[in-house]
């Protein structure tokens, strides 16, 4: 561990509590998660690469590297690049001297001169440092029309892995689970309803939990089908 950085980094980004491995339904990624935990433990492929469509896990998986490595009392940082892209490259400035390091949106930036270059020495640095590298975008490395070939080259060198999404034989149960973790009971009726009424990818599930869980606390009132109906209109 390098004890001279601090474990959190001052930028403003977008970090959820709750997003943590156990909160994750591994059900088809189970090799992906398992090599994911065991980078943030400071074990395994120095490089690693996610993608997947919009609401497959991504970035849930990103942010529960990142806390896992804190927990573990590991130096980490999460860099959403479509929230960090104005900055320019000159963010990652001394962030290879972390344990642990995870870039999100990665497609975000790329096409850019000035971004390319700077991830590319990023990536050198990261590897000089002998630190973890964890990357997340939209598409595989190939496909990402990436330009500058030596950056291509780079995001090749260590496990490329795509998160495919949740089957729905498992998405009621993750749900559920979800809400637990949060102190929210939902009864069988209520989840029926909220599934045979709502979208069924798991960004706009998660979306809505959080809807329902601020209102209840708000109203100090269960999760009731006709609190739902009060409260999204549905």
């Amino acid at each position: 561990m390098n004890s001279h950085i601090p474990f959190q980094i001052p930028l403003s980004v977008s970090l959820r509590d709750d997003t943590r491995f156990e909160n994750f339904g591994p059900q088809g990624n189970e090799l992906a998660c398992a090599t994911l935990k065991a980078a943030a433990g400071g074990d395994g492929e120095p490089f690693l690469y996610i993608w997947g469509d919009e609401g497959v896990g991504c970035t849930h998986l990103l942010q529960a590297c990142y806390y896992q490595a804190q927990d573990m009392k590991r130096s980490a940082a999460y860099l959403p690049l479509d929230e960090l892209e104005l900055m320019g490259p000159s963010v990652l400035a001394g962030m290879e001297r972390l344990d642990l390091v995870c870039l999100d949106n990665v497609q975000t930036v790329v096409g850019d001169a000035k971004w390319e270059e700077g991830l590319f020495h990023f990536f050198n640095r990261m590897r000089q440092e002998n630190n973890c590298l964890v990357m997340a975008a939209n598409a595989a490395p190939q496909k990402l029309g990436v330009k500058l070939p030596d950056l291509l080259s780079r995001m090749t060198w260590g496990i490329t892995s795509q998160i495919h999404p949740l089957a729905e034989e498992f998405k009621r149960d993750v749900f559920v689970r979800r809400a637990a973790s949060r102190g929210i009971h939902l009864a069988e009726d209520v989840v029926k309803y909220l599934f045979s009424h709502t979208s069924h990818d798991m960004k706009d599930l998660y979306d809505l939990l959080d809807k329902l869980d601020q209102a209840s606390l708000s109203a100090k009132r269960k999760v009731t089908i006709p609190f739902v109906k009060e409260v999204t209109g549905m």
